[in-house]
């Protein structure tokens, strides 16, 4: 291993193991507190139920909270593709940021360079598909922002962390903002669909409500220069692309 992992065992997983097989996604987190002190302390403590499997702290460092072949609860209610309930399938990390509630930060470098080297090892040693790195907003878009917009999914792309386009910045400004008809936002939502995104949300979300959260963690995702919920040509074509 090119890297050192600290220990520091969190109570919150399933006691059964499960197999090696069955880890087919990497979910990333931002942890959304006031503090790093106070995100360790949550993820630790049995009355909180909720930990990942690894924590990336702001200078870099790298904490293992739940072994990998353990459930751990990071995800919450959550769906992709055929999949409800990531936790059973997926290896959770937290990066500390203080999140969109308490003042949302730039991801150090120190932390994306950890970041790297950890997913790297870990695609490796599940074989996990790179378009199985995903953000918890893209698996509970109605709930979670995190890791946000300031995540910079392009820069880990390039270094075969996750997925991005390759389409020309030029002709996707120009696009921007410019208006979708009925037919061509139907055809974004089949390919978000087809990419990955669930087609409903939790039971109490109105389907209006819940489809402007999903265009919104698309656009968090794969066009972070604007997030407003409505679908333009500029996401149209990007949709296309990765569908």
């Amino acid at each position: 291993m090119p890297f050192k992992i600290r220990i520091n065992h969190s109570p919150n997983f399933n006691s059964q193991k499960r197999l090696k097989k069955q880890v087919r996604f990497i979910i990333l987190h931002y942890t959304g507190m006031k503090s790093e002190k106070a995100a360790i302390i949550k993820l630790t403590n049995i009355q909180s139920e909720v930990a990942s499997h690894y924590l990336i702290t702001r200078s870099g460092k790298i904490i293992n909270l739940v072994p990998d072949l353990y459930i751990a609860w990071h995800a919450g209610i959550s769906s992709w593709k055929t999949l409800n309930s990531l936790n059973k399938h997926s290896i959770g990390i937290e990066i500390t940021n203080p999140g969109h509630q308490f003042g949302y930060k730039k991801f150090s470098k120190k932390q994306i360079n950890s970041l790297i080297n950890l997913s790297k090892f870990l695609i490796k040693k599940y074989k996990i598909n790179k378009k199985n790195i995903l953000g918890h907003s893209d698996i509970a878009p109605d709930r979670k922002k995190d890791p946000g917009e300031k995540f910079p999914w392009e820069y880990l792309a390039k270094k075969n962390v996750g997925i991005w386009h390759n389409l020309d910045k030029q002709r996707l400004r120009k696009l921007r903002k410019k208006k979708c008809n009925k037919i061509m936002k139907n055809l974004f939502l089949n390919n978000l669909f087809s990419i990955g995104y669930a087609k409903k949300g939790r039971n109490n979300v109105k389907k209006n409500r819940y489809l402007i959260f999903v265009v919104k963690a698309f656009q968090r995702r794969f066009r972070p220069e604007l997030i407003n919920g409505k679908i333009d040509q500029e996401c149209l074509l990007i949709s296309q692309y990765l569908a």
